[in-house]
């Protein structure tokens, strides 16, 4: 392990030019495709951007910045161990685009502590000692460049408490990491040959980001190598089961009536109308010469009430027992 440069010297400019240069742990999981807000394009085109970007901090990023040193202290108190800063980007000894920012080192022992933050929303995924597929890649890809025997990982769920984990060093996914990673940086990133889409959300924004306007000006593009053949029964299969999904809503509607609610076994069903939204005739209101503005009198009669689009139907998972409940389910 090499010490590559000292992170607090830099600006943020500079400490995203430095990340540039290699693979580092938060870039792992979207790599391996698991990370849902991220995917491999996404990295890819950081990587092989001209310039760096400075994106804002939204709520979240700022949230987790705040907060990394309380969970390190409370991490402390419930293991007894000490953690302190790492100030060095680190690089690995062999394959110099492997890079590790990490939170913090364990003093006394070859390990090293990621903390992080999370939703209530997200709890679930540390339910029965689970740890989000993304963090087990990154603490990883960490043990790689540094040699470390294990990583701590501490995440404060916020409104619900701390959640601690621990990760054994594991020579066998390591060494199957360090084959992904290479070949994403030599024959993607070197090679500036983008990765295959993967269907994600992240990917669809990350493309959306890459090539945000069409240009009539440039001439058409042959394609040779996709076919539409399976695009064209995915929409037909699409088409069906839209089709018999209303079915079976029509059905149940039929059976209910007016009524907002039903029981259907253990599935509780709920629909719900809405009021159209009243809203100004601004193409009749311009066209009225200003000497003839309306009274507010006759401001009545520029109000449009937009029919209703559409009904909110639902069919709750599980069985509600009582009227608060039932309400909670139908306005999430």
């Amino acid at each position: 392990m090499k010490k590559l440069v000292n992170v607090t010297t830099l600006t943020h400019k500079e400490w995203l030019e430095w990340r540039k240069k290699g693979i580092g742990g938060s870039d792992a999981g979207a790599i391996c495709g698991m990370n849902k807000y991220r995917s491999p394009i996404a990295v890819y085109l950081d990587k092989t951007a001209d310039e760096v970007v400075e994106k804002p901090m939204n709520e979240a990023m700022r949230l987790g910045h705040d907060f990394e040193d309380y969970v390190k202290t409370r991490w402390m108190e419930e293991t007894g161990k000490k953690a302190v800063r790492e100030n060095y980007m680190l690089q690995h000894d062999d394959y110099p685009w492997m890079l590790a920012d990490i939170d913090r080192r364990v003093v006394g022992e070859n390990a090293g502590l990621e903390c992080k933050t999370c939703s209530p929303y997200a709890a679930g995924k540390w339910e029965n000692d689970g740890i989000p597929q993304e963090y087990v890649i990154q603490c990883l890809h960490y043990m790689a460049v540094t040699g470390a025997d294990r990583w701590y990982l501490a995440c404060l769920i916020y409104q619900q408490g701390m959640q601690y984990r621990v990760i054994e060093r594991d020579e066998d996914a390591i060494n199957a990491l360090i084959q992904v990673e290479k070949d994403f940086w030599l024959n993607k990133v070197m090679k500036h040959q983008m990765p295959a889409p993967d269907g994600s959300a992240a990917a669809d924004d990350a493309l959306a980001a890459a090539y945000s306007k069409s240009n009539p000006d440039i001439e058409a593009v042959d394609i040779t190598d996709i076919t539409l053949d399976r695009y064209d029964e995915i929409n037909a299969l699409i088409d069906d089961l839209s089709a018999e999904k209303k079915l079976i809503e029509q059905s149940i509607k039929t059976e209910m009536k007016n009524s907002e609610k039903a029981f259907l076994g253990d599935r509780a069903i709920s629909w719900k109308s809405y009021q159209g939204r009243e809203s100004i005739d601004t193409k009749k209101f311009k066209k009225e010469p200003k000497s003839k503005l309306p009274q507010p009198s006759e401001l009545k009669d520029l109000i449009n009430v937009k029919p209703i689009e559409e009904e909110v139907f639902e069919a709750v998972e599980e069985p509600i027992d009582d009227e608060e409940e039932l309400l909670m389910a139908e306005s999430s």
